[in-house]
């Protein structure tokens, strides 16, 4: 079987294109550079056939990963993955997600763990392939070892790189072209929800993880959501490490003064128990009422429901740019 494997190219390119570029075999064993545009409507076609050829192979970050045949049997241990795999059309390839995969409601729910996976439960699905967040167990090398190829679909740490991992499952599932589709209305839809956002470079923002003061800088994924508003993010200074989850004190949250204070929906706190804490009266935040409340799944996966959030935040981001009173 001739073998081509293919490999999406950064998510860099345009706001609506996506390439997926590759290498092809000829039946000399000569090797060829091919790519194939999906966003030319009069080659959807053709795009689809090529892209969709098996065998593919995928750049993941534990290196590359062969997938010699379309998979019927997938397994998705990362919800964000999940969520992503039915909104390319390979929900019907979906035989099984962990425990925490709620989203969509049709997903195949399991107890499967993807913090601390069994091999063996894991493998009594069947799957032809593996979808996973983080190698926990050393679970990567023990399913290769039963010939089940795995994807590692880690978390992005901007905007750009959670395309390119919506790419490699599209690629991976048989779904190139759907994925580009995906890709393409999520820019459109986050293009729409950041002109909404004031663009006011001097709107101090706090997104705050829980209560120690955790906070996502702009190092991270919804941290890079933050800086293309134009905002300033007041983890940035306490995150020297770029870990993209700085913890901050209370002492420093208050000195910054943030404009806007965002929490989750799952959090063990509501927006009045941020208003009562002693201290934070004064805080421009608390002040004018701007303790937005979010969904903690939305907020913490990667995923195709991003740009719901990217309006919620320009909303209340909005509204803080308006003096009080006014």
């Amino acid at each position: 079987m001739t073998h081509r494997p293919l490999r999406p190219a950064a998510a860099a390119a345009t706001l609506l294109a996506l390439t997926l570029a590759g290498c092809a075999a000829d039946d000399d064993g000569a090797t060829a550079t091919t790519s194939v545009d999906t966003t030319t409507t009069d080659d959807a076609a053709t795009s689809a056939e090529a892209l969709d050829a098996f065998p593919v192979t995928v750049d993941t970050p534990t290196g590359e990963v062969t997938i010699q045949e379309r998979p019927e049997r997938i397994v998705s241990l990362s919800p964000s993955a999940t969520e992503i795999l039915f909104a390319i059309g390979a929900g019907d390839q979906v035989v099984a997600v962990d425990e925490f995969s709620t989203y969509p409601e049709t997903a195949p729910t399991t107890d499967l763990s993807g913090f601390d996976p069994n091999v063996e439960a894991v493998a009594a699905y069947e799957p032809d392939l593996v979808v996973i967040a983080t190698d926990g167990n050393d679970l990567v090398a023990s399913l290769e070892a039963l010939d089940i190829p795995v994807v590692l679909d880690d978390a992005p740490t901007d905007v750009g790189s959670g395309y390119d991992g919506m790419a490699a499952l599209g690629l991976a599932t048989g779904h190139a072209d759907e994925a580009a589709g995906a890709v393409e209305g999520m820019r459109a839809a986050m293009d729409d929800a950041l002109a909404a956002a004031p663009q006011d470079e001097e709107l101090r923002v706090y997104h705050e993880l829980d209560e120690t003061f955790f906070s996502a800088s702009s190092h991270s994924f919804i941290g890079s959501v933050y800086e293309q508003m134009g905002v300033v993010n007041i983890a940035d200074e306490a995150d020297t490490d770029a870990t993209g989850y700085p913890q901050l004190t209370e002492e420093s949250v208050v000195e910054a003064d943030p404009q806007v204070i965002v929490i989750s929906d799952q959090a063990s706190y509501t927006a009045e128990d941020v208003a009562a804490r002693p201290g934070w009266s004064q805080v421009s935040a608390v002040k004018n009422g701007n303790i937005v409340v979010v969904d903690a799944d939305v907020s913490s996966r990667w995923g195709p429901r991003l740009p719901q959030l990217v309006a919620v935040l320009a909303e209340a981001l909005s509204s803080a740019a308006v003096p009080a009173g006014r």
